[in-house]
C-alpha cells in the first residue's frame, strides 16, 4: 500500500466498512466507548440489551491472541447510556501495526463515541503506595514504546496533524471517577502511566529507570489508543488496576495467572466504579 493510498481511501474507508457491517447489527449510538484490559472482561456482563459481535465478523478488526481477552465488540445500555465495549483489545506485540491496534477506537468514534473508557491490568512503580488490586486513574502517560500510532500521512477528516497531548486523560472525567469513588466508598489513586511494546517484562534497572522519570505504573497498552482517541477528539479516561508490585530491591518473578487472577478479583470494583462513573455522567 502506498502512502497515498493510505490517506486517500485506505483508513478512512476501512472505518467505514466497519461501521457499515456494525450497523446492520444494531442501530444503537453509543456515547461512550470502553475498552477492557486483561482480566477485566466481566463488565459486558452488566450490559443490556443490544448485540455482541465477534471481531472476526467485523471487516478489518484484528483476531485477538491473548488467552484472557474474548474478542467481541458489546454495543448496549450500561447505566441508562448507550456503549460500545470492547472484551478484550489489540496489543503491539502480538505483531500488529499500531494503525490496526487502535482501529478500534476510530470506529467507536465513528460509531458515535464522544467518551473513550480504557481499563488496563498494570505493574505497581509506586510500591510504598500501591497494592495488588488497588485501581488507579491514569491522569498522564509516558510513551516508551518508541513508535507512535500517528506516524505517517495524517488524514485531517480524522483529526489534526499535530494534536496537543497537554491533557490525553480529562480532568473533568477523573473528577467524575472520584465522585462515584466516594459514593462507593472506593479508594481511588492517581498516577503516571509508562507505555512499554512488551512482551517481556522489565529488568530491576528499566523499574529505576521508569520510577526515576516519573512513573507510577507500567503496562503494554494503552498509550496508543489514547493518543488516537486524542488525535479523534474523544474524552478519555484511563484506569488501571495494579496486579503486580515492580520493586527493583525486592523483584519476584511474575506468575502471569496471578496476574489474571488479581485482574479478576478487583474486576467487581472496576465494573461498579466505571457503571457509577457513567451513570453520573
Amino acid at each position: 500500500m502506498t502512502m497515498q493510498t493510505t490517506v486517500e481511501g485506505g483508513l478512512l474507508s476501512r472505518i467505514d466498512n466497519a461501521v457499515a457491517a456494525i450497523r446492520q447489527k444494531t442501530s444503537i449510538k453509543p456515547k461512550a466507548g470502553v475498552i477492557l484490559g486483561t482480566g477485566l472482561g466481566q463488565l459486558v456482563n452488566k450490559i443490556k440489551g443490544g448485540v455482541k459481535i465477534a471481531y472476526g465478523e467485523i471487516p478489518h478488526f484484528p483476531r485477538t491472541t491473548v488467552e484472557s481477552h474474548a474478542g467481541r465488540l458489546h454495543i448496549g445500555d450500561l447505566s441508562g447510556r448507550p456503549v460500545a465495549m470492547m472484551e478484550g483489545r489489540f496489543h503491539y506485540y502480538e505483531g500488529y501495526s499500531l494503525e490496526e491496534v487502535t482501529f478500534p477506537v476510530r470506529v467507536m468514534k465513528a460509531l458515535g463515541a464522544g467518551i473513550l473508557i480504557i481499563s488496563n491490568a498494570a505493574g505497581g512503580l509506586s510500591v510504598k503506595e500501591y497494592r495488588k488490586g488497588d485501581l488507579v486513574l491514569i491522569k498522564d502517560h509516558i510513551n516508551f514504546m518508541g513508535v507512535n500510532p500517528l506516524i505517517g500521512p495524517n488524514d485531517n477528516r480524522l483529526g489534526i496533524r499535530f494534536p496537543d497531548m497537554i491533557e490525553p486523560y480529562s480532568e473533568r472525567l477523573r473528577k467524575v471517577a472520584h465522585k462515584a469513588a466516594d459514593k462507593l466508598k472506593m479508594k481511588l489513586h492517581e498516577g503516571v502511566y509508562i507505555g512499554v511494546t512488551g512482551p517481556c517484562l522489565e529488568t530491576r534497572a528499566e523499574y529505576r529507570f521508569m520510577r526515576s522519570s516519573g512513573a507510577d505504573l507500567v503496562g503494554m497498552s494503552t498509550v496508543p489508543e489514547v493518543i488516537v482517541g486524542v488525535h479523534a477528539q474523544l474524552e478519555i479516561l484511563g484506569i488501571s488496576v495494579v496486579t503486580d508490585l515492580c520493586d527493583p530491591d525486592n523483584l519476584k518473578p511474575v506468575d502471569i495467572e496471578e496476574i489474571i487472577r488479581t485482574a479478576n478479583e478487583a474486576g467487581p470494583r472496576l465494573n461498579d466504579l466505571v457503571e457509577e462513573t457513567i451513570r453520573l455522567l
